[in-house]
C-alpha cells in the first residue's frame, strides 16, 4: 500500500489531481471511485503475471481480476491507516462499538494488490505473493511518487538482496526517501522468527490495547470462568459439559492430540447437546464441535492474552488457568454443567500494551547485528473495515457479511506506524527515512500504561527481541529532540560488510565499517570476540537551539558500556556530534551465544532519546 501525507494543498473540494502514471488505471475503470478519477484519494493497481506464469490462469471464481479485495486483509489494513472517521461502528454482534477512524484520516491511498489465493486451499489458509509481481508493485509505487510504502506481508529469506523482493524494492524506495514499514511476521513466540529485517525498512512488531471482550463460563456449581469472545451468544440454560478427550472416535487421536477437536475427531453421539471443552482455540475447533452436534465450546488457550474470532457457534476462549479450572471440575463433578454468558467489550484493562503471543521475535536471522524488531504497535483484536466480498471468517461455510472485523497480526500493527509516519512526513517534509524511523523509535515506550515493563504473552518482562525499541507514542515522535540519520550511500556500504561486493553499481571500497556501525538508533553487536568492541554514533539536534543532552546507561548484564563523550552541546538546528560506544565482556562472563540486553538515553530534561543494546559473544 502506498500513501502519499496529509496536505495542505487541497483544492476546494479536498482533493487533488492524481499523479499522471494513474491516468491509465482510471482509464481502464479499475480504480476506486473511477468517475472522480481526475480527482480521486484512491487508486489501485493489481500484478498478476508472476502468478499465472507460476500457478496458470487466476480462477475467478475465487477472486478478482482486479484490485478489488476479496480477502478483507488488505481493507483493513487500508482503513488502520486512512479510514475516514465513522461513529457507531462495531464488529458482528456489536462489538468494539464506539467511533472508527484510521490514524490519518485525510491521507491518500494507493492500492497495489499483490497476493493471490493458492490453487487446492481454502482463502482462510491465507494467499500467496509472488516475488516478481512484488518488485514490479514496488517499481510502480516508486513510479507513481507515493510518500509511505505500507507492506503487511513478508517473505523468508537468508539474504537481503538476491532472495528477498521487499528487501530489494525497499531499498530502491528509500534511495527516494520513501520510507518503507513492514509487518515483523507472525511465528511467534519462537526466537529468530523475525522477517523484513532489512536495516533500511521499518520492522513493526504487534502488542495489544486496553480492551477485551469478556464472556465468563457459568459452571452448575456457581463458579465463573474467566473467557473471552467476539460471538454473539445468547444466554442459553446450562448443559452438560464434556472434555473432548472422552468424547472423541476411538483410533482418531494420538496421544498429543486428544482433546484439541481435530477435524472428525468427536463422536456425535457423545456430544450432541453438549457444551465441549478442547485444548486447542483455533477456528477448526469450534466448527468440529458445530460438526458433531454440540451446543457451544470452550476452546483453551495456553496464553495470557486471547485472540478472538467470531465463530460461527457459540463459542467461548478461556486462558490456561481457566482450562485447568474447567478440568478439574469435569474429574471431580458427577454430571458438570455449563453455559457461556454473553460477552462484553470491556475498555481501560490493565496491564496494556501486553506483547502478542504470535509477534515473531528477534535475533535478526540476516544479519544479528541489524536487531529487529524496531518497534512494536497495536495488532491484536483491531478493528477495522472489512471488505464485503469476504465473510468474517473467510471460510465457505461463513455466509456472513459485515462492514468491518476484528483481527489480529503484525499485519494490523504495520498500518498502525505507516499512518503516523505519514503525519509525521507531514509535519517534517524535509526529513529522511531514516529520521523518521529514529524519531519513532527513540521516543517509543517499553513502560505499559501504569508503569511497569512491558510483558509478553506468557506474563514475563518482553525485552527488544519482541518489542524493538518499545511500544510507539506517536506524539512524541514528532519532536524527538536527536535523530539518528543514515543515507542512501551508507546502506551500500552496510550491504558492503555483508559480504555484497556489487550493489546497484556502486563498487564496494577495499575497507568498510563493521556492520553494528551503521547509524542505527538500536545497537546490536552479536558474537562480540574478544573482550571488546567500539563502535560509533551520530546524532542531529533537530529539537532546539542552544540544548545539552546529558547520557544515562544501563549496561547489559555481563558487560560494561562506556560511551565518549558524556554531555553533547549543540549550538543550533542541524548541528551533528558523534560519539564512541564501547562494549566490554566482564572476566566472569561466560562465552556464549544469548543475548544481554541494557538500554542508553540522552536527555536535555526535556526529550529522551532512548536505544536498546543487545549484546552476545562468543569464543
Amino acid at each position: 500500500m502506498g500513501v502519499w501525507p496529509e496536505s495542505s494543498s487541497f483544492n476546494d473540494e479536498g482533493m487533488e489531481p492524481v499523479p499522471k502514471s494513474w491516468k491509465g488505471i482510471c482509464q481502464e475503470g479499475v480504480a476506486f471511485n473511477a468517475s472522480h478519477c481526475n480527482r480521486k484519494l484512491i487508486g489501485a493497481r493489481y500484478y498478476l503475471k508472476g502468478y499465472e506464469v507460476y500457478y496458470g490462469p487466476l480462477n475467478e471464481t475465487r477472486d478478482f481480476r482486479s484490485p478489488r479485495d476479496v480477502d478483507g486483509h488488505g481493507t483493513h489494513t487500508a482503513g488502520t491507516v486512512g479510514g475516514r472517521r465513522v461513529a457507531n461502528a462495531s464488529a458482528i454482534g456489536g462489538f468494539a462499538k464506539g467511533t472508527a477512524t484510521g490514524g490519518a484520516p485525510n491521507v491518500r491511498l494507493a492500492i497495489y494488490k499483490v497476493c493471490w489465493p493458492v490453487p487446492d486451499q481454502s482463502l482462510a489458509e491465507g494467499n500467496t505473493c509472488l516475488q516478481d509481481d512484488t518488485l514490479a508493485a514496488f517499481d510502480d509505487a516508486i513510479a507513481d511518487g507515493v510518500h509511505v510504502l505500507s507492506i503487511s506481508l513478508g517473505f523468508q529469506s537468508e539474504t537481503y538482496y538476491t532472495e528477498d523482493p521487499i528487501a530489494i524494492g525497499s531499498l530502491h524506495a528509500v534511495k527516494r526517501n520513501i520510507v518503507v514499514s513492514c509487518s515483523a511476521g507472525n511465528d511467534g513466540p519462537t526466537p529468530s522468527t523475525v522477517a523484513n529485517v532489512a536495516p533500511w525498512i521499518i520492522t513493526v512488531g504487534a502488542s495489544n490495547i486496553d480492551r477485551v471482550f469478556s464472556a465468563p463460563i457459568l459452571l452448575g456449581n456457581g463458579m465463573i470462568v474467566e473467557g473471552q469472545t467476539v460471538t454473539p451468544i445468547r444466554r442459553r440454560r446450562l448443559h452438560p459439559l464434556v472434555y473432548a478427550g472422552y468424547v472423541e472416535i476411538r483410533g482418531t487421536t494420538a496421544s498429543n492430540t486428544t482433546g484439541a477437536c481435530l477435524p472428525g475427531t468427536l463422536s456425535r453421539k457423545l456430544v450432541r447437546g453438549k457444551v465441549v471443552l478442547c485444548i486447542n482455540s483455533d477456528i477448526q475447533a469450534s466448527m468440529e464441535v458445530k460438526r458433531a452436534g454440540g451446543v457451544a465450546a470452550i476452546l483453551g488457550n495456553s496464553f495470557s492474552e486471547i485472540q478472538v474470532t467470531p465463530f460461527l457457534n457459540p463459542a467461548t476462549v478461556t486462558f490456561l488457568d481457566g482450562l485447568n479450572t474447567l478440568l478439574t471440575y469435569i474429574l471431580t463433578e458427577k454430571h458438570p454443567t455449563a453455559t457461556l454468558v454473553p460477552g462484553n467489550t470491556m475498555i481501560g484493562t490493565k496491564p496494556a500494551p501486553v506483547m502478542a503471543p504470535f509477534s515473531s521475535k528477534g535475533p535478526n536471522v540476516v544479519d544479528p547485528n541489524i536487531l529487529k524488531p524496531d518497534i512494536t504497535a497495536p495488532g491484536f483484536n483491531i478493528l477495522a473495515a472489512w471488505s464485503e466480498a469476504s465473510s468474517p471468517l473467510n471460510m465457505p461455510e461463513d455466509h456472513r457479511v459485515v462492514k468491518y472485523n476484528i483481527v489480529s497480526g503484525t499485519s494490523m500493527s504495520c498500518p498502525h506506524v505507516s499512518a503516523v509516519i505519514a503525519l509525521l512526513k507531514s509535519i517534517h517534509p524535509d526529513w529522511s527515512s531514516a529520521a523518521i524511523r529514529s524519531a519513532l523509535m527513540t521516543t517509543s515506550t517499553i513502560n505499559n500504561a501504569v508503569g511497569r515493563p512491558i510483558k509478553n504473552a506468557t506474563g514475563d518482562d518482553a525485552n527488544p527481541f519482541e518489542y524493538g525499541s518499545g511500544h510507539f507514542r506517536p506524539s512524541r515522535a514528532a519532536d524527538p529532540g536527536l535523530i539518528y540519520d543514515a543515507t542512501y550511500t551508507d546502506y551500500l556500504l552496510y550491504l558492503c560488510s555483508q559480504n555484497i561486493r556489487q550493489v546497484s553499481s556502486y563498487n564496494c571500497p577495499d575497507k568498510v565499517p563493521a556492520a553494528s556501525n551503521l547509524n542505527y538508533p538500536s545497537l546490536a553487536i552479536a558474537n562480540m570476540r574478544g573482550s571488546s568492541r567500539t563502535v560509533t554514533r551520530v546524532v542531529t539536534n533537530v529539537g532546539k537551539d542552544n540544548s545539552t543532552y546529558i547520557l544515562a546507561v544501563s549496561s547489559p548484564p555481563g558487560y560494561i558500556v562506556d560511551i565518549v563523550p558524556k554531555i553533547l552541546r549543540f549550538s543550533k538546528l542541524g548541528e551533528k556530534h558523534n560519539f564512541n560506544i564501547t562494549v566490554t565482556a566482564q572476566s566472569s562472563i561466560e562465552s556464549r551465544n544469548e543475548f544481554s540486553f541494557g538500554w542508553y538515553t540522552w536527555s536535555d530534561g526535556v526529550h529522551m532519546v532512548r536505544s536498546p543494546i543487545a549484546v552476545s559473544s562468543s569464543a
